[in-house]
């Protein structure tokens, strides 16, 4: 049955609810589903919880949910480019729960393995085992992290087929497969879009049976957070 929907605006309407849970794929400006997040935008839901590697930047990515005031608390792992964030963290208008990028990862990982809960040496000592469960392993402690659960997942696929199975590229194979499969709901844009069959089984790297929605993504332009560049060199001829 094709999970192929002609609106991603219509999909997410009929998902989205105040404070609900979204877990959001790609890092920075890299590999996310700019689309769906728009989509969010426009549906005036709030108070989320976002899940994400970083919430992008000011007026684009996910910086835009925070620029609506839609967002409640944030997980993530880095938020150092996005200065409306840390406007609103500082001021107490946003909760911030940080979590070690690798540590996120294997959490959303976990969400979608049901695996309720792990043991990691990161972050033991610091701030982020305050409050979290303690264990010794062969001599050595380990700080409890619990599995993250998303009402709603989206991501970004490059090429997908009708029935939901997904291939990523390049960066945006960062975040986007533990997202897709931490949702109760997924819902995935794709570049490329094929029918039942077309994709090369041992290329898939999410399969189609956790995505739930799928919607074309536009043709825009794909932004950089930080577009570096060196004069170019002009060989002399001989």
């Amino acid at each position: 049955m094709s999970k192929l929907k002609s609106n991603a605006g219509a999909v997410l309407q009929e998902l989205l609810q105040d404070g609900m849970t979204l877990a959001v794929g790609g890092f920075g400006l890299s590999g996310i589903p700019a689309d769906l997040i728009e989509a969010v935008r426009d549906s005036g839901v709030r108070e989320l919880t976002v899940v994400s590697n970083n919430m992008g930047v000011d007026g684009k990515g996910l910086g835009i949910l925070i620029e609506a005031g839609q967002v409640r608390k944030v997980i993530a792992s880095y938020v150092g480019e996005n200065k409306l964030f840390a406007e609103q963290y500082l001021a107490g208008k946003l909760d911030v729960e940080f979590t070690p990028q690798g540590t996120l990862a294997e959490r959303l990982r976990a969400g979608g393995a049901g695996i309720p809960a792990f043991y990691t040496k990161t972050g033991v000592g610091t701030l982020v085992a305050e409050g979290k469960p303690l264990a010794e392993f062969d001599g050595e402690t380990f700080v409890q992290e619990r599995a993250i659960r998303a009402d709603v997942a989206l991501v970004h696929a490059h090429t997908a087929d009708t029935d939901g199975n997904l291939i990523y590229r390049y960066t945006a194979r960062n975040f986007n497969p533990v997202v897709a499969t931490a949702g109760a709901v997924t819902v995935a844009e794709a570049e490329v879009i094929l029918p039942p069959g077309a994709l090369d089984p041992n290329h898939i790297v999410t399969p189609g049976v956790y995505v739930q929605h799928l919607v074309q993504a536009s043709g825009r332009v794909k932004d950089i957070e930080q577009r570096t560049v060196r004069p170019r060199t002009v060989l002399a001829s001989a």
